[in-house]
């Protein structure tokens, strides 16, 4: 009879002792995305309106496809690029939704590449450094003097149509060098821009 007593009652602690640390537990927090849902592009040249370009997720990755603004400059004319990036999954007023200052703040980490439809700028010439090893007019640098590429110089060429210009953010922890290529490291953005250039 004594022995079923202290079993019943080693067994009433072990019990409370499991309910109390699952009560203790502090709930999973929310697993948001770190992803890029939208990014602006705006141009600007000397004594004319700045041109900004969008490219939006609707829905969030769901099953509607991005909705990608298309880029309508001057023939010859110079023109800074920035670019901002943002992700949607949290509100715009969450420091998180400004993914811009994540790549600024850890620029060491970070670089854009860019391709364009050869003969759209005469500055920078070719077709950019994706894929090859072309030159892009970076105005902005990281940490240790290595291009970033949210601020970008362009000059264009004579009037075109239905060309293009890619955009790829590449993140490098721990190998971004004067060496390393838009083959290195891992995409965190890969987008296309329908390009026009007019008279």
């Amino acid at each position: 009879m004594k022995l079923n007593s202290k079993f019943s009652l080693v067994l009433l602690l072990a019990v409370g002792l499991i309910f109390t640390s699952g009560c203790d537990k502090d709930p999973e927090p929310e697993n948001v995305p770190e992803e890029i849902t939208r990014v602006v592009l705006v141009f600007t040249a000397p004594g004319a309106a700045p041109i900004e370009v969008v490219a939006n997720d609707p829905d969030l990755g769901g099953p509607q496809s991005m909705e990608i603004g298309a880029i309508h400059l001057s023939a010859e004319t110079n023109y800074t690029l920035t670019i901002s990036l943002y992700n949607g999954y949290y509100s715009a007023a969450d420091p998180a939704y400004n993914v811009t200052t994540e790549v600024q703040e850890e620029g060491a980490e970070h670089q854009l590449f860019f391709s364009w439809s050869a003969g759209v700028f005469s500055s920078p010439a070719g077709s950019g450094n994706i894929g090859t090893s072309g030159t892009v007019n970076y105005a902005d640098e990281d940490e240790n003097g290595l291009p970033l590429g949210l601020v970008t110089n362009w000059t264009t060429g004579g009037a075109a149509t239905g060309k293009e210009l890619r955009l790829l953010l590449k993140h490098q922890p721990g190998i971004k060098s004067a060496t390393t290529t838009s083959a290195d490291g891992e995409s965190d953005l890969d987008i296309t821009f329908p390009l026009f250039i007019g008279e």
